[in-house]
């Protein structure tokens, strides 16, 4: 997270052309792509409560530059060769941490750590030479290489000692926003809230793909042909509580009313914070997905039922939670479903996991079909 543009009245934003998502910022999404896969991957291969801590780390502090430089990019568009060529060096950077996570806390930390440091000069060094204040830029940067300095030494660590080094950096992360005051500062609502709505539409495209690698070249039969479109309709679902109510635009709106500081506020509460738990959720359901379609007709482990049905439970907690800071309604369906789902972990276990899928698509539907029902979307633009 950073700072961008001073601003000399909060309604400026408003008066401005709209500010939309560059295709170089696209191209430099189709790393995070990867950064997904690959913490899905780690987190299949270690699906325990050791592995889990690990990908929650990496998540972390990936996900805090990945989204510094949407702020960057916000104060700052890749209009021109410069800009673009340093956006590229980042995304370089990007990449070698990506190709690290397997085997981050086996020996290629230390790639990740230094990877990471790149990462964060660019960051700081691009805001530095914006026009935006020094002051603000320093400070954050600073911190920023404090955190980055933990995930550094980190690296040339192994076990329980890089973890604590690595969570101590995510712990940071949310004492940094209450370390520096932000002062007023210009936030672009229409394209934060688009980049973040990219951001997790290449998130479901993860579960999508975690499907087509759990069926891998097993014959078509029935059974998995039922628990690959069920897993669909639940990426659907997850589709719909962030965007099927119109809630990105609605947020977009509700950001851009805000006076500066408290549109920062939220940029940091809800789509730095908030999307980290959002994220997470998915990588969880993905990695409970390719189990499942591995092996639709027969049980599952329990953390593998687990992971399925409670990556979907976070995912509508978080969301919920978002909504309610949007002022958004209805909200209990939602956190009914995500309380039921509890309940569908033992068909995994006991029955299969076609039976698991099923039901979780199944709660999903009740939920938003009562929420319909209740509130059709043409009745109330912003709930």
């Amino acid at each position: 997270m950073t700072v961008t543009r001073a601003l000399s009245a909060p309604s400026v934003a408003s008066e401005e052309p709209a500010l939309r998502a560059s295709p170089l910022e696209l191209f430099l999404d189709l790393v995070f792509v990867f950064t997904v896969t690959q913490l899905t991957g780690s987190l299949v291969h270690h699906l325990d409560l050791g592995g889990l801590a690990q990908v929650v780390v990496m998540l972390a502090v990936i996900w805090w530059m990945y989204d510094a430089f949407i702020w960057l990019t916000n104060a700052m568009p890749p209009s021109n060769h410069g800009r673009r060529g340093l956006l590229l060096l980042a995304m370089a950077g990007f990449l070698v941490i990506s190709l690290s996570v397997p085997h981050a806390f086996e020996g290629s930390g230390v790639a990740f750590g230094w990877a990471y440091l790149l990462v964060v000069a660019v960051h700081t060094g691009m805001f530095a030479a914006s026009g935006v204040a020094l002051g603000p830029v320093l400070r954050m940067g600073g911190l920023n290489l404090v955190n980055t300095a933990l995930v550094v030494a980190g690296g040339y660590l192994t076990g329980t000692a890089q973890l604590t080094l690595w969570a101590a950096a995510f712990a940071l992360q949310f004492a940094i926003p209450r370390l520096v005051d932000l002062p007023q500062f210009q936030l672009r609502a229409d394209h934060f809230v688009e980049r973040h709505g990219l951001i997790v539409i290449i998130a479901f495209g993860e579960s999508v793909i975690a499907i087509g690698v759990g069926a891998g070249t097993a014959d078509l039969s029935l059974a998995l042909t039922a628990v690959a479109v069920l897993s669909l309709t639940v990426c659907v679902g997850l589709w719909w509580a962030y965007f099927g109510r119109d809630d990105d635009t609605r947020a977009e709106h509700h950001m851009a009313a805000l006076p500066s500081y408290r549109r920062n506020q939220l940029a940091v509460s809800v789509y730095n914070l908030g999307h980290y738990g959002l994220l997470l959720g998915v990588l969880l359901f993905a990695a409970g997905v390719k189990s499942a379609v591995a092996h639709p007709d027969a049980p599952i482990t329990l953390a593998q039922a687990a992971a399925l049905a409670g990556g979907v439970a976070l995912f509508l907690t978080v969301n919920t939670a978002v909504r309610r800071t949007f002022a958004l309604t209805p909200n209990l369906p939602r956190l009914a479903a995500a309380a039921l789902l509890v309940a569908v972990v033992p068909l995994g276990t006991g029955v299969s996991a076609l039976a698991e899928v099923a039901a979780t698509a199944g709660v999903l539907a009740a939920a938003f079909g009562y929420e319909a029902w209740r509130r059709p979307v043409a009745d109330s633009p912003r709930d």
